[in-house]
């Protein structure tokens, strides 16, 4: 029998005018040819085309015309090419040329869904049994194109749940820094993407125990000139797409927490980033640390990689290496265990497996620790979400798939000094789709990618069907009941 779940009649949907401004290239050619017709026109015309222009889309975005400066300086070389001194343009006409390279793409017009929730870094000025929340989800829009969003939310003592409304702006981050890169590790995640190791080792010959991203685009630049071979000129592509798969992005400060959008930023993850696993990661001296763990696509190749931030403005994005950070499904324990850091995976793509590591980076020898049981999780059984410590033990929200690939949500009850031990899973599903929750993107799927404990209950958000997504409440003491007593 299952358990009694409580939905709320809150739902998030996707936003069709939610839209960043983004850099468009359509090809060298097409750029120089375009370039010469903006550069025909005298500046009064060029005056009228940009003044509507710019009164239009600021309306739209935070500080367009940055934007578009922005975008025009990329193009800088073309305007050479094109026969013109990029430094002599008056600001209107680099603002026109930008204005021709940039596009708006709606970040979330096709899906929003796929939560998880931490507690906000600002818990002030609350009311007894409130809690201020941080939501994330993986806003879908053209082309799949998966990125990572976020809302602000408000839980009261009765476990009721209001989502703060979006701002008016959204932006991608202000500044993108590369880090440097351990060459160890750098090469060890090179032979995991499949790149050739014969040119990945002629590379790294040349460089020292720390490199920075500009070294090594030199290195490999050098090397692209000296042949013509398309097959060796990929691989070369796919050795910086790698390197640039090592960030730091800043958001600007005068920005709400809605208004920031982490979206692809290297060729590794140019098809999406998937399903962000948000954790309040606690180290041995107290300190807090938010992690995610997400996973980077290119439309070939999955690339797991972890997200750190501390307040949500500066983020550090980086790849996971070993043989047990493969496929999806990484999810990384609130704490240490025994000592060392604790992750849960998925490498089989249908069973749930156990990892330690000294090293947060770092993941192998990993332990299959759960397989599927029952009817409903057939298919495969994989976490929600990071584990959340109760003192009966570790709370794992699972996500399982039965016949018809329908998708459910069930729990799990691990040992807490040693979570390969299950003390419980249940029998029957916690949350199954609705009549109202099966239609979407991908029908019959609930999914969640972290849940949270509040006032004694758990609050479970999840996607509906790749489209929306809702929120579900349960018991806390029932639900670890059940599970102690074998689901």
């Amino acid at each position: 029998m299952r358990l009694s779940v409580e939905r709320k009649p809150v739902k998030v949907l996707p936003d069709t005018k939610r839209v960043i401004a983004r850099y468009f290239f359509n090809g060298e050619e097409r750029a120089i040819e375009l370039i010469k017709k903006i550069m025909a026109l005298d500046k009064e015309e060029t005056f009228a085309l940009i003044s509507p222009l710019l009164q239009d889309f600021s309306k739209r975005h935070r500080n367009i015309t940055r934007k578009l400066l922005r975008n025009a300086e990329r193009v800088k070389k073309y305007v050479t090419a094109a026969g013109f001194e990029y430094e002599k343009l008056d600001e209107y006409c680099k603002l026109l040329i930008g204005s021709y390279f940039t596009h708006e793409y709606s970040i979330e017009s096709a899906a929003f869904f796929n939560p998880s929730i931490i507690p906000d870094p600002d818990q002030s000025n609350l009311e007894e049994g409130q809690l201020r929340v941080i939501i994330s989800f993986r806003a879908v829009g053209e082309g799949h194109v998966s990125s990572v969003v976020f809302r602000r939310a408000m839980i009261d003592k009765n476990s009721d749940i209001t989502v703060i409304p979006a701002g008016n702006y959204i932006d991608e981050a202000e500044k993108v820094h590369n880090v440097m890169y351990q060459k160890r590790l750098f090469l060890k995640k090179a032979s995991e993407a499949d790149i050739n190791n014969e040119f990945m080792h002629a590379v790294g010959d040349k460089l020292e125990d720390r490199f920075n991203y500009d070294q090594l685009k030199l290195l490999i630049n050098e090397a692209k000139q000296q042949t013509d071979d398309v097959k060796v000129l990929r691989e070369y592509n796919l050795i910086l797409a790698l390197s640039d798969s090592y960030r730091r992005i800043t958001f600007s400060k005068d920005t709400d927490i809605s208004d920031r959008v982490i979206f692809p930023l290297s060729d590794f993850e140019s098809k999406g980033i998937e399903d962000a696993r948000f954790v309040h990661f606690t180290d041995e001296n107290g300190k807090k640390t938010y992690y995610a763990t997400y996973t980077a696509y290119d439309g070939v190749h999955i690339m797991p990689k972890l997200l750190k931030t501390y307040d949500f403005y500066d983020f550090k994005t980086s790849p996971l290496n070993g043989n047990g950070a493969k496929n999806k499904n990484l999810a990384l324990f609130p704490r240490k265990i025994n000592g060392k850091f604790a992750m849960l995976s998925r490498i089989d793509g249908w069973n749930n497996y156990l990892m330690y590591s000294d090293n947060i980076n770092e993941w192998d020898d990993p332990i299959k620790i759960q397989g599927p049981e029952y009817p409903w999780e057939f298919v495969q059984i994989g976490n929600c979400g990071s584990p959340i410590e109760t003192p009966d033990g570790w709370l794992v929200i699972t996500h399982s798939v039965g016949s018809m690939r329908r998708y459910s949500i069930g729990a799990s009850l691990l040992n807490l000094d040693d979570p390969s031990i299950e003390i419980g899973r249940l029998k029957d599903p916690l949350i199954v789709p609705n009549p109202d929750e099966r239609e979407g993107y991908v029908p019959n799927v609930v999914y969640s990618c972290g849940s949270i404990i509040h006032n004694d209950d758990l609050i479970v958000p999840y996607g509906l069907s790749d489209h929306s997504s809702g929120f579900a409440t349960v018991k806390l003491q029932t639900l670890l009941d059940r599970l102690k007593a074998g689901g």
